[in-house]
């Protein structure tokens, strides 16, 4: 089975793009949080290319920005060309079955309207790890799952 699910933020604003037989389609980076910190205490980051197609493509250029927070359904895709130098390169993707977005509008404009410091300017990351920068801090209260849950 190949399946995908990733959480994170795009890395760039998402430009629509057609083939040569008029199909809408957008390739971009979405930066994935690892979960784990180096072992110079800094966030490892991994940043994984995705294609989108179709309506999809169209609505997530129309309504996505830099920054935006959105979890990713699809599959892993890979393949090969030669470039012009007569290098053969390997390429590997997620392909999108579902794009959900996880940010309301506000809190997009909000995001966006602040200072390139944030550490969501993903060309100078920040190793600042705290409340103010986790992006599901306002989902409400933890939950805790003990053992009888299963039961």
């Amino acid at each position: 089975m190949n399946k995908v699910l990733l959480v994170g933020r795009l890395t760039t604003k998402p430009e629509l793009r057609y083939t040569n037989a008029n199909v809408p389609y957008t390739r971009y980076s979405l930066a994935v949080d690892r979960g784990t910190n180096s072992q110079t205490g800094e966030r490892l980051t991994d940043f994984i290319n995705i294609i989108t197609w179709r309506k999809q493509a169209e609505v997530i250029c129309q309504y996505l920005n830099k920054g935006s927070l959105v979890s990713i359904e699809g599959r892993i895709q890979t393949g090969n060309y030669t470039d012009k130098d007569g290098n053969k390169r390997y390429t590997t993707d997620v392909v999108t079955d579902n794009v959900r977005f996880l940010e309301s509008k506000a809190q997009s404009e909000a995001r966006a309207s602040q200072d390139s410091s944030t550490p969501y300017d993903f060309e100078a990351p920040s190793n600042d790890v705290s409340v103010d920068n986790d992006p599901f801090a306002d989902f409400g209260d933890s939950v805790s799952i003990d053992d009888n849950f299963l039961d």
